[in-house]
This record gives structure tokens, sequence and C-alpha cells, in this order.
């Protein structure tokens, strides 16, 4: 309704429940925003990984073959080729998402062991999330979690490096998954240790160095002890060093890790923010039957004041003007047709049409300047 404001809906939805109804704060996150994004060249992006393969498989053949020692031939000799079956290819592959050649390279590594497979992919897998890192990821997507009766909120912004993988269902897990996190870490505070600020930790390492149990051990200990203390403070506030919450096996950061892997693209959480109903405010006891005795008496304080004060007559122009107005005979139907209009209640309707001489259009602008007021 662009005729009114947030302001006026704020003041009639007060009016109307009878209680102080606020807005208190709000926090936007559109994606991406402050980022550089990349623009995308993948025929070039392939040309240069090419020339850098290409380069990389000279320079090993320029380099000057050892002879391997005698012990290093007889173990290479003694070690049996393993005959690796599609059958097993298939059920690494489809365990670990990993190309076919990955996984026939990871069982010949393996000895056939497909448990042990799965667990030398994933380590490969992490290595190339790592290399990714440096890669800017300006895509993705924000997702939010509101916990059951509405009392816990969570904001987070997840980003990867193409629309395409963020429009996929593992990116959108990931993303419900991670708000879901920071709502059950009641402790983080940024997402990496590497986020926090130096100027706190200096001073908390301050402190720490001068406590009671520090002062009786020697320098060089007191240095390690103060350094394992300050980290595990800072790991504990950052999101990617939590446990993850559908298995406490993982971090966070390993989670973000492998899904870096899978998906061959960078993932990283950009930012978040939770807020908790009423966190930081004061509430108020109520005692209803406190605040019914000192309405009470205030009204009756009211009351005795205005009898005491002295009754002015009133001039003859406002009598003649007072004789002068018609009584208006308001029906029940013009009653029931404000009161459905309005939502105000029966006397109200009646009085305002009263007020306004049996218009309901215009009673309905009366109540609702009351309601405005009452707001």
């Amino acid at each position: 309704d662009n005729a009114k404001t947030v302001e006026d809906v704020i003041k009639e939805v007060t009016a109307e429940l009878g209680e102080k109804i606020s807005i208190r704060r709000f926090v936007k996150y559109t994606l991406g925003e402050g980022m550089e994004k990349r623009e995308e060249d993948f025929a070039a992006e392939v040309e240069a990984q090419t020339k850098a393969l290409k380069a990389e498989s000279d320079a090993k053949k320029a380099e000057p073959k050892e002879e391997p020692k005698e012990e290093e031939q007889k173990e290479e000799t003694a070690k049996p080729t393993i005959a690796i079956t599609a059958k097993q290819v298939k059920e690494v592959r489809d365990k670990s998402g990993a190309g076919m050649m990955d996984c026939k390279k990871a069982l010949g590594e393996c000895d056939g062991n497909a448990e042990e497979a799965l667990i030398w992919l994933r380590k490969k897998g992490i290595a190339s999330a790592d290399k990714k890192a440096s890669r800017i990821a300006a895509e993705g997507a924000v997702g939010s979690y509101i916990h059951a009766g509405a009392r816990l909120g969570v904001l987070v912004e997840v980003n990867c490096e193409t629309d395409f993988v963020a429009r996929g269902d593992r990116f959108k897990a990931l993303i419900a998954d991670m708000a879901m996190q920071v709502a059950a870490c009641p402790d983080i505070e940024y997402i990496s240790p590497d986020d926090v600020d130096p100027a706190m930790v200096a001073a908390e390492r301050e402190v720490q160095m001068k406590m009671e149990d520090m002062l009786s051990k020697p320098e060089n200990i007191r240095e390690k002890i103060v350094q394992g203390r300050l980290d595990k403070m800072v790991n504990e506030k950052a999101l990617l060093k939590q446990d993850f919450i559908r298995d406490n096996a993982k971090t966070v950061e390993d989670v973000i890790k492998e899904v870096t892997a899978e998906l061959g693209e960078k993932i990283s959480i950009r930012r978040f923010v939770k807020y908790t109903l009423g966190e930081g405010m004061e509430k108020r006891e109520e005692d209803f039957a406190a605040e019914v005795e000192a309405q009470t008496k205030a009204l009756k304080a009211e009351s005795d004041a205005k009898k005491a004060e002295p009754k002015e007559e009133p001039k003859e122009e406002e009598q003649k003007e007072e004789t002068a107005k018609p009584t208006i005979a308001i029906t029940a139907k013009q009653v029931k047709e404000v009161r459905d209009k309005s939502g105000a209640g029966m006397m109200d309707c009646k009085k305002a049409l009263g007020e306004c001489d049996g218009n309901a259009e215009e009673a309905l602008i009366w109540l609702r300047k009351k309601g405005i007021a009452s707001a």
C-alpha cells in the first residue's frame, strides 16, 4: 500500500495489538558485492594451462636421470602388478566422484583396496583444493536459516567460481549446511583464524604472559604455553575450525576442501551474520498486578486533579454552537460496516460515526488517526 509508510504500518499494528512494535535491526547481502570478478576466457585459460604443462614436461626431460639404487630396483621388481577390474574402478568412482583414471591409479597405489583408495583420493583431492585457493570465486549464493520459533536467524554467503556450479544441488546443500553450522556454533565470530584482530591477540598475549601460573615458568616454555592458549582461543571462534555438524570427524575447513575437489572450483565462505532475538537488550520483569495498580492510581490522581480545577463557564457562542449541533442517529448497520473495514471496537466505531456525522469513509479516517495517535 503506497499510501502508507513503513512507520505508519508499525504504528497501526502497535495500536491494533496494544503493544510496542519496533524494527530493531537488519542486514542485506548482495552476492559478490565489493569483489573483483574475473572475465572468463576458457580458451585462453586452456591454452595457458597447456603451455604450463608442456614447459613442466620439457623441464623434467632436461633433468639428468639418476640411476636407481640397487635396493630400490629390488623393491620395484618385487612389487607385484595388481589386476584392477572395471567393477572395482566403478565402485570407487561411485563413492568418490573422481575420474576413472584417478580411481584406477588409486586402486593400483593401494593394492586394490577400495577403502584405502578412497582415502588416497581424498588426500589427493584436498591437495588439489589447496592449489585452487588463490583463484577468484565471485559467484555463489546467499543462504539463510531460521530456527524453529524464529528466535534465531542466520544469513551466509558462500562463493564459487561459476554460476553453473552455484545452481547445482551439491552447492545448494553446502550453503544450507553452512547456515545451519553458524546457527549451531554460539561462540564463532569470524570465518578463519586469519580474520582475527592482531591487536586483540597482542593484548591477550600480554595478559597471558603476566598471569600467575606463567611467572614461575622459564621464558621459552612460557612463550610456547601462551602461544598454545592463544591458538586455542582463536580457533574456538573461527567457523572453519569447528567440527562439522553432520560429521564430527571433519572440520568445516575439511568439508570446504572436499567440495572444492569434488566440484573442481574454488569454494569459500565469504561472510555471515547471526541474530539471536533480544540479545543485548534489557528485559523488564513483568508484574501485571503492580502495573494495573499503578495505572489505577495514576487515573485516580488525574481524575482528582480535574475535579479540583475551577470550572470555567462556557462562552455564549460555544453554548449556541453546542445547542445547534444536531444529534446523529447511528444505526447498528453503520457501526458494523465501519467495524468490518477497520477492525476497531464497536464503541470506537460508533463514536467515530458520531464525530463524522454518520459518514463511514470519514469515520474510517478518524479511526486511523486515532489508531496512529494511540500507537
